[in-house]
């Protein structure tokens, strides 16, 4: 037997069911067959080791996934929508449309398991399955947060699977039939597309624009019928798609049927949401010598979000900073750029926050969708992961090690004195944050990164835009290597600006590997 466990950390779901308008305020419930497995192949485009798990063992996966349709068990969840108007461009004018937005609400906490009873997997198609699980993100729209897990067993029942009767045999309650597309298998694609080549006209030599549109999404791999665009089989006139079918499945009747919610207890401490790290794309993506300004852009986008939906007035002070005692001073959110592929450019967004960012502060931070400048610059941004920081994956600034090195320079927060110098302040910083005391070493440049730019302080924006008044301590800025007589974790912040990206410390080893890749470029180069 395979399954798969499915829970939504945000308690929503959103799919529209292929044919129907968005604005039907229609919620494909529970998630088709077609849309997981679909959802598995992009997920593997989108972070998948390709070298590891090539598209063949993908192909082999989704052949296995569609020989038989899936069986459910569905926890308890209520049908809800919100409405707003959205401008739509009406000749030289905008108009408010209204718009409907539905979703499906539930409990966090609640799992939804998809099963297959008769399937069990090779262990290199199960090693690819929970390679791609982990990854999966979201599911349906991109505010469906999901997390995914494979599982051997579960509790409960199975309460959702395809049939024509609308009768529970056993119990003889009522059933409420749902239409959900489902994949064909493989044999049955290859025997139905030459079938349909025919009747189109299709093994011509020669094709009409339209019977090109239309031989493009008959491809001849199952895999690849799978992976045709939405848009592309619409605009070829489709209405389901090759390599699918529409199955008729029977959930309990009233399914939807409103619940009393139990009231949600606090979570422990070491359990509570404290990082989350956003993905940022464009072109050209920002300089990591720009790190500040980007930053400081995304913590106001985060405080504008944030007042949308609570009021100017209620920012919670994670976000903002403002309000916040004196022995927390450091318990709001960090917002740090991050090159983490290492090419010069930003491409993260790490937000990491002591006091915790459960609730409003999440839900702000993943309705970000874009951040702008004054002068025309735009990037998209999506919430990718969050969770206690020590449980997040794939960031630069995080790690636990006892060298810590500069990617972004420090500038020191107090004035220099004759005998308060940088590594005087570096330790006073650490020793109030409750962090051991270093041994500084001041650098020159930070390491070059495989881009072989070397960068020195004068190349990085270090002043606030939004505080051109303040009058800045230190205003070069200098590199350091921080060695402490024990292992410490990330993320590390220090100095001036340390809250937008300033003063940004690496563990040593990524410093290491990044020299032993320039200098393997170098030797490729030569």
């Amino acid at each position: 037997m395979l399954a798969i466990k499915l829970t939504f950390p945000v308690g929503r779901y959103h799919a529209t069911p292929w044919g129907r308008h968005v604005n039907e305020a229609n919620v494909e419930w529970p998630p088709s067959p077609w849309r997981v497995i679909r959802s598995l192949i992009a997920t593997w485009h989108r972070k998948g080791d390709k070298e590891a798990f090539p598209d063949d063992r993908l192909a082999r996966l989704v052949e296995r996934l569609a020989e038989q349709p899936p069986v459910y068990s569905l926890p308890e969840a209520v049908r809800a929508h919100s409405r707003h108007y959205m401008p739509v461009r009406d000749g030289k004018k905008d108009k408010p449309v209204l718009i409907f937005d539905a979703f499906v609400r539930l409990d966090p906490k609640s799992a939804l398991i998809i099963a297959w009873p008769d399937l069990e997997l090779e262990p290199p198609e199960t090693e690819l399955l929970d390679h791609l699980l982990p990854r999966l993100g979201f599911l349906g729209r991109a505010e469906s947060w999901v997390e995914a897990v494979r599982v051997t067993d579960f509790p409960g029942e199975i309460n959702c699977r395809p049939s024509e009767l609308s009768v529970d045999m056993e119990s003889g309650e009522a059933l409420e039939p749902v239409r959900l597309i489902t994949p064909t298998t493989a044999a049955e694609y290859q025997v139905w597309r030459p079938r349909m080549i025919a009747e189109h006209g299709l093994d011509r030599p020669k094709h009409k624009k339209a019977e090109k549109q239309l031989l493009a999404t008959l491809p001849e791999q199952f895999l690849h019928a799978l992976q045709c665009e939405t848009g592309d089989l619409q605009a070829a006139g489709w209405s389901s798609p090759p390599g699918a079918r529409f199955m008729t499945y029977q959930r309990p009747y009233g399914i939807f049927r409103p619940q009393p919610r139990a009231r949600r207890q606090r979570q422990d401490d070491d359990k509570r949401i404290t990082a989350a790290r956003l993905v940022l794309w464009g072109k050209p993506q920002p300089r990591i010598e720009d790190a500040i300004r980007i930053g400081e852009l995304c913590r106001i986008a985060a405080i504008s979000r944030a007042g949308r939906l609570l009021g100017k007035d209620n920012v919670p002070p994670v976000l903002s900073g403002h309000g916040m005692e004196h022995n927390h001073r450091h318990g709001h959110a960090f917002y740090l750029p991050e090159d983490a592929d290492r090419d010069g450019r930003i491409d993260h967004i790490l937000v990491y926050a002591e006091n915790g960012l459960s609730g409003a502060p999440l839900r702000a931070l993943g309705e970000l969708t874009r951040l702008w400048t004054d002068d025309g610059k735009e990037w998209q941004v999506t919430l990718e992961q969050f969770g206690p920081v020590d449980q997040l994956a794939g960031s630069s600034w995080l790690g636990r090690a006892r060298e810590w090195s500069s990617v972004t320079p420090y500038l020191h927060p107090w004035f220099r004195k004759k005998r308060f110098g940088v590594e005087d302040q570096i330790r006073r910083e650490c020793r109030e944050r409750g962090i051991p005391e270093p041994e500084v070493t001041l650098l020159e440049s930070p390491f070059e990164g495989p881009d072989q730019h070397p960068r020195r302080p004068v190349h990085f924006h270090r002043f606030r835009n939004s505080r051109k008044r303040i009058r800045q301590p230190d205003t070069r800025g200098q590199f350091v290597h921080l060695n402490f007589p024990e292992p410490v974790n990330g993320p590390l912040a220090l100095g001036f600006g340390c809250h937008f990206g300033l003063g940004c410390f690496t563990p040593f080893h990524h410093a290491s590997a990044a020299r032993q890749e320039a200098d393997q470029t170098c030797k490729d180069g030569a």
